[in-house]
Formats: C-alpha cells, sequence, structure tokens
C-alpha cells in the first residue's frame, strides 16, 4: 500500500479527507481495533489530529480545514506505519486516555482500556462515600501507573502505591506520576505481588493483573504481540497471579477493606476454580466485564480456601 504516493496525497485536501481514507485503509487492512478506540474511523481521527498537533476534541471544528502538503506527508506517514506494523495506534502517538486524564505509554506497558475506569469516576459507590473515603489505596500490577493517578484524583486525601513487578513499567509509571504532579501522593513501588510489601494495610486496593489464558495468548491480533508479554498472560488458565492475589489480599486490608480485581475473559475460569466461593461481579454501564468484589470479610471467609488453591494449583 503505498499511502505516500503523491498522486494520493494531492486528492486529499481537508482533515475530513484524510480521516475518510485513514479509516478505509485500516478496514482494508484488517487491523484489530482495542487499544484505545474500536473502529477504524476513530482510531483516524486521533492519528489525523496528533499529526497535526491539534486536539481530538476539535476535529468537528477543524474537519474541512485544508492542509498543507507537509502536513498531509505527515499524516499518511503515521497511517502507513499503524498499518505495516500493526502496532496500536497509542505507541506510534506515545498516548493514551483513561478515565478522562492523558497518559505517556510505550512498549513497556499495556496500553490502558480496564472498565476500571468507571469505578473510579463513580469513586468506587457504594463501597466508598462522602462520608468514607479511603485513606490509603494499592493500585497492584500498575504498569503506566493510570489507575493509580486516576485513584489519586478522584481521592485527592489518599495515599496511593502504585506497585509492579516490572522496572521498566514503574519508569513509564514516573512518568506519568510527575506529568500530573502527583510525586507526593502516588509512589512507585517494585514488587512481586505482595512480596515487597510486608506490614503494608490499604483500605482499597485495585488490580488489574495479568489474566489472559495459554488458548488467548496463542490467538490474540498481532496489535498485542506489541505489548508486553508479562503483562497478558498468567499461566493455562490465566489465573497464576490472582491465585496469589485472592490468598494475599486479606493480611494487606484494613478491616472495612475492598479488593476490586479484574479478571475479564478469564471469569469463567475464576467461577470455575473457586466454586465456593460467592464473587460479586461487577456491571459497567459503558461496557466491560470481569471484574469482581470481594471485602476484607469475605477474604477471611474464603481464605483457606485460597491458601489451598495456591498450594495446590500454584
Amino acid at each position: 500500500m503505498a499511502v505516500s504516493s503523491s498522486n494520493i496525497q494531492s486528492q486529499l485536501l481537508t482533515i475530513l479527507d484524510m480521516v475518510r481514507y485513514g479509516a478505509s485503509q485500516f478496514n482494508q487492512a484488517d487491523l484489530f481495533f482495542g487499544h484505545g478506540t474500536d473502529n477504524a474511523w476513530d482510531e483516524a481521527v486521533s492519528l489525523t489530529m496528533f499529526a497535526l498537533h491539534l486536539e481530538r476534541d476539535l476535529f468537528e471544528r477543524a474537519k474541512m480545514a485544508t492542509l498543507l502538503e507537509e502536513e498531509k506527508a505527515s499524516v499518511l506517514a503515521l497511517f502507513e506505519q499503524r498499518v505495516t506494523s500493526h502496532k496500536p495506534a497509542a505507541y506510534l502517538i506515545n498516548q493514551a486516555q483513561f478515565a478522562g486524564l492523558s497518559f505517556y505509554v510505550d512498549e513497556r506497558v499495556l496500553v490502558p482500556r480496564s472498565p476500571i475506569a468507571e469505578l473510579i469516576h463513580n469513586k468506587f459507590s457504594p463501597e466508598f462515600n462522602q462520608d468514607r473515603a479511603p485513606h490509603r489505596i494499592l493500585d497492584l500490577c500498575t504498569g503506566s501507573g493510570c489507575i493509580a493517578i486516576a485513584c489519586a484524583y478522584a481521592f485527592p486525601l489518599a495515599e496511593v502505591d502504585a506497585v509492579d513487578i516490572s522496572i521498566d513499567a514503574l519508569d513509564v509509571a514516573q512518568i506519568n506520576i510527575e506529568g500530573h504532579g502527583l510525586e507526593a501522593q502516588v509512589i512507585p513501588i517494585q514488587s512481586d505481588v505482595f512480596s515487597n510489601l510486608d506490614g503494608f494495610k490499604y483500605d482499597l486496593i485495585v488490580t488489574n493483573p495479568p489474566y489472559v489464558d495459554q488458548e488467548d495468548v496463542e490467538s490474540l491480533p498481532d496489535e498485542y504481540l506489541h505489548e508486553p508479554e508479562i503483562g497478558l498472560g498468567s499461566g493455562s488458565d490465566g489465573l497464576d497471579i490472582t491465585r496469589k492475589i485472592l490468598a494475599q489480599a486479606a493480611e494487606h486490608l484494613n478491616d472495612d477493606g475492598v479488593l476490586i480485581c479484574e479478571v475479564g475473559n478469564s471469569q469463567i475460569h475464576v467461577e470455575s476454580a473457586y466454586p465456593e466461593v460467592t464473587f460479586t461481579w461487577l456491571t459497567f454501564e459503558h461496557g466491560g466485564h470481569g471484574v469482581f468484589k470481594l471485602t476484607k470479610a469475605e477474604l477471611d471467609k474464603y481464605q483457606d480456601i485460597f491458601n489451598q488453591r495456591i498450594v495446590k494449583e500454584a
């Protein structure tokens, strides 16, 4: 596909022309969308506006603007990168949106896309409210730090720990912490699950751990191959890390504390592995599934089961 040919470039006049052309090329190339956008049109808008150094929200106002030749070349070059590399657009522009906030991302971290953003927007109601806000929050498997930072905005008086096993991921999280001016509130910590958190207790633990089972890992679209494998797969059923979290979370929660954990499509494996446990599966107005809630009391109630499963199946 010679998207940068002078003949094509000369026929594309406006921002709208570029977006239409890009969307058509993306559909023809059978790209996968799921890293910030879910369709070719929105992806083309994002890449076009980035190449033009304009805010995405300005598209409707600026769409009929005529482009300079060098501007067209910049947009088309970005389109060609997307088509030939199958690299998620967020990595091409080093930018992703989560919970209404902008974050730096690159191939050291997953592209933010968790439905937990909706829970943060709602300040984890009804578990927490104006009379009972969390004072200490743990974002376990923080990656880019997006959940930790969004929680810091939602609860400005809370202390937030952003924990990950990957130093590379924590380096990206630090970029975002500094970018949002939250160095005093959000603290990055290197830890394999809870291994370096002895004695730390929280009112709220939020975690989006790796949870893709082996079958799904082997059939993921090419776009996912650009993401760090350590952030995706977690054993044959996707629950290796989740088992550790379930067995160890109660020890790190205060008496009225709550665990929120995303397991996505591996919800079916959770229900199969723990048939005796009553998980509260959360629902979302804006799409998303596979996120459960357990209170400190519920974790204590099932502690023996969680311990048995981690020993038996680890």
